[in-house]
């Protein structure tokens, strides 16, 4: 897994149960692309900071396999990194483990079985003892040390028994992981209230439960050097794009990083380098296990990472981003007006505050019919700084809320929508007909359930805003056509078209 080849005639005097003093090499040494470099091991630990994975096989005797596994392993210095000897069947048995993942009960059950096997009952090979003398499913037999470093790292119990050039893995891991529960952000009306967790064999459970089809396939991958986080394709093998398919699968096989530090928000940098100047974003993320599995019933992709308790949905369309869950879950009337309220909600949040500022500017533009929306206060302060400062005091409001803590939300909620309100208007900062349309803006946003989307919705006014300030109505036709642009041809990790995705 690690090291290339060991030199150095310096040597470390070792002390096991059960076994005589012997050397191993204190240092070293690792090649990594054309350059080798040297590593100091420590008595106390194995001072690697990055390593080269290589198939190194295992070792003849339980002796070189347990100094190799100490050499690597802080096990003197990580609490929970566990080593533990035992006699099974007449032979040396070394057991490693990490304390937190194993399951107790099963565990104890497991060894209550391999202290019972005799000598004479040990079978010639490591299949054979597998199979007849552990009384577990989910064991596998290893034979080279970067299996055994993943899957040791990933919780499960490695054992090593002397007479067997194998390591037999047994993954009775139990995983630190809070229950299910209906998701924060993707509230449910009326479909099922169980979300995604951080653990991602119970995200995988989940949509399993939900399709019972032979087709649905769920591909494990690995990405990083360091952090080697899980990261499932799941997708119907009947209704996928394979063109889709592959293009996503040699995407996440050719990525280069050390870790994913942000989960999936640093898988989807890594699989497409968006453009700074266009906001929209490229992928749809999703908390529901119900909305994963009807996209997986569309023949869409649905990439799950370990620790995030979302899902990655491939690919996306503006209209994919738009929709919610909860429209499918009422009668076909209310859920086409659901739809087509949220759409103009969206495009009033570009585009209200932008055609209000225009006409203030062209008083004479305006019909007498909407002569009373026209500014009759007037403050200090220009239309346009009015507004921009809102924009940024209504998300120092939202940063706000997310830190405040409960007990203090509701008076502070009070206080905030004081100043934010009557006394803002009264000291003569803001006009009242700025404070509504900015609190509608404000609440409009989380209409629809994606906040990359709300976010590109507000640069995007952002925008008009200043070019209607600077360039009058020019502003605001070029504007309106940046924003129809960055819509129109914006490309998703398919290559295709942001408006319109066309499935097999």
């Amino acid at each position: 897994m690690y090291i290339g080849t060991n030199t150095g005639h310096t040597t470390l005097e070792r002390q096991t149960a059960g076994e005589t003093d012997r050397t191993v090499p204190i240092v070293a040494k690792f090649t990594f692309g054309t350059h080798i470099i040297k590593y100091k091991i420590s008595e106390k630990a194995a001072e690697v900071t990055k390593m080269v994975r290589e198939n190194i096989p295992i070792y003849k005797t339980r002796e070189e396999n347990v100094a190799y596994m100490d050499q690597i392993l802080p096990i003197k210095e990580s609490f929970d990194l566990i080593r533990r000897d035992l006699f099974i069947g007449g032979r040396v048995s070394s057991f490693y483990f990490i304390n937190g993942f194993n399951s107790d009960d099963t565990m104890l059950k497991i060894m209550d079985s391999l202290l019972k096997v005799k000598a004479e009952d040990m079978p010639e090979n490591v299949w054979d003892f597998s199979s007849a003398c552990i009384p577990y499913v989910e064991v596998e037999v290893l034979f080279d040390f970067d299996q055994v470093f993943k899957n040791l790292l990933s919780g499960v119990t490695c054992v090593f028994i002397d007479g067997y050039q194998a390591c037999i893995a047994i993954d009775c891991r139990t995983y630190p992981a809070r229950s299910v529960e209906e998701p924060d952000k993707d509230k449910s009306l009326r479909g099922s209230r169980d979300g995604f967790v951080e653990t991602l064999v119970f995200n995988t459970a989940m949509m399993r439960r939900r399709i019972r089809h032979p087709a649905l396939i769920m591909e494990m991958q690995e990405v990083g050097d360091s952090s080697r986080t899980d990261v499932a394709i799941c997708y119907m093998g009947d209704r996928v794009d394979k063109e889709l398919l592959h293009n996503i699968r040699s995407k996440i096989k050719s990525i280069q990083t050390d870790d994913l530090r942000m989960n999936q928000q640093s898988l989807a940098e890594c699989l497409f380098r968006r453009k700074w100047y266009n906001p929209f974003p490229k992928f749809k993320f999703t908390e529901r296990p119900d909305t994963a599995s009807a996209c997986l019933l569309e023949g869409k992709v649905v990439i799950l990472v370990d620790n995030s308790p979302s899902a990655m949905i491939l690919p996306t369309s503006i209209f994919d981003i738009i929709e919610e869950a909860n429209d499918y879950y009422f009668p076909t009337l209310t859920n086409v007006y659901l739809k087509i309220s949220r759409a103009l909600i969206n495009v009033m949040c570009v585009f209200l505050t932008p055609v209000f500022l225009l006409f203030m500017q062209n008083l004479n533009w305006l019909p007498k019919v909407f002569a009373f929306v026209a500014v009759k206060d007037t403050v200090n302060i220009p239309l346009i700084y009015q507004l921009l400062m809102l924009e940024i005091a209504i998300d120092g409001l939202r940063l706000a809320a997310l830190n405040t803590p409960s007990m203090l939300s509701t008076p502070l909620s009070v206080i905030a929508g004081l100043v934010m309100g009557e006394f803002s208007v009264a000291s003569g900062w803001f006009n009242s007909e700025v404070m509504l349309y900015m609190a509608f803006v404000a609440v409009a946003n989380y209409t629809q359930p994606n906040f990359e989307l709300g976010y590109a919705l507000k640069f995007m006014r952002l925008e008009l805003l200043v070019l209607t300030a600077l360039f009058n109505w020019w502003g605001f036709a070029v504007g309106t056509v940046l924003v129809v642009c960055s819509i129109c041809f914006n490309k998703t990790l398919s290559g295709r078209g942001y408006l319109h995705i066309s499935l097999k």
